[in-house]
């Protein structure tokens, strides 16, 4: 019996093949990333479900909660396990992320410099059913020990995000998705998104996103406005010496509560 004929293949058939100039659909469960411009870029709309997402920095300290926040506060309500947070530069600070919806009790957080370390707990972790998300910073990870990381998320449908520094940019990568994440000249509130690697076209033009959250721009935001009002009418709070301690005082109701005070309060 011959082989059939390509043109006897179903139009049915041919519309499931993926087209490299078209933005692929997710082909297993995301996660939306709490950003609209983000998620439109993004197969399926969001961050993909047991695949590495791959988060390339200038500095290792550079902030990405306000970026992965939503995203990690969704995967700790579907699967009811912590954050792994590996590596992590900064100790993350309990009171801002409880205000976002992650409360502390839903970080675990591992520390170590030594990179066989922290790869041998980012593995484990990936492999633990409790587990909502790892959050890992592998600056020294080769190429196949992320495959293998890539693999056991594969396997345990964890949201995984690992943190490389930007020299990596040209290197091979097993990520399902790569980010370059940089910060905004023309706006320090914004950070550009570039997309590296997605299944999908190039994409041209960075994806912008929040560098810090709405109520901490709204605190600088009151703290700017306050300081010009200040600064026009000349009268600049003096500081008291009492006991070795400096004490500023802050007249911040003379002028009856503004909307921004409020939000700053609130912050």
């Amino acid at each position: 019996m011959g082989l059939p004929f390509l043109d006897s293949f179903s139009a049915a058939a041919r519309h499931g093949v993926w087209h490299a100039d078209e933005l692929g659909s997710a082909d297993a469960q995301v996660i939306g990333t709490g950003h609209a411009a983000l998620d439109a870029e993004l197969p399926g709309g969001g961050w993909p479900v047991g695949a590495m997402t791959e988060l390339l920095q200038t500095a290792p300290q550079d902030p990405i909660w306000p970026l992965l926040l939503p995203g990690l506060v969704q995967a700790v309500q579907a699967r009811g396990g912590p954050v792994v947070l590996i590596g992590a530069p900064c100790e993350p600070f309990g009171a801002s992320l409880a205000a976002h919806g992650l409360a502390p009790e839903s970080l675990m957080w591992v520390r170590s410099d030594a990179s066989a370390a922290r790869l041998w707990a980012c593995e484990q972790a990936l492999r633990c059913a409790d587990v909502g998300a790892v959050l890992a910073w592998l600056p020294q990870a080769r190429v196949g020990e992320l495959r293998r990381l890539q693999l056991a998320a594969a396997q345990h449908d964890v949201l995984l995000f690992v943190c490389r520094p930007e020299t990596v940019a040209q290197s091979a990568s097993p990520a399902r998705l790569r980010l370059h994440i940089v910060r905004s000249t023309a706006d320090a509130g914004q950070v550009e998104l570039h997309i590296l690697k997605r299944r999908g076209p190039p994409l041209t033009t960075p994806v912008m996103a929040p560098a810090r959250s709405e109520r901490m721009s709204a605190l600088l935001a009151a703290a700017r406005v306050r300081r010009k009002l200040r600064l026009r009418q000349g009268a600049m709070p003096q500081p008291v010496t009492v006991d070795s301690t400096t004490v500023v005082h802050i007249d911040a109701w003379k002028e009856g509560r503004h909307a921004l005070d409020r939000l700053a309060v609130v912050a």
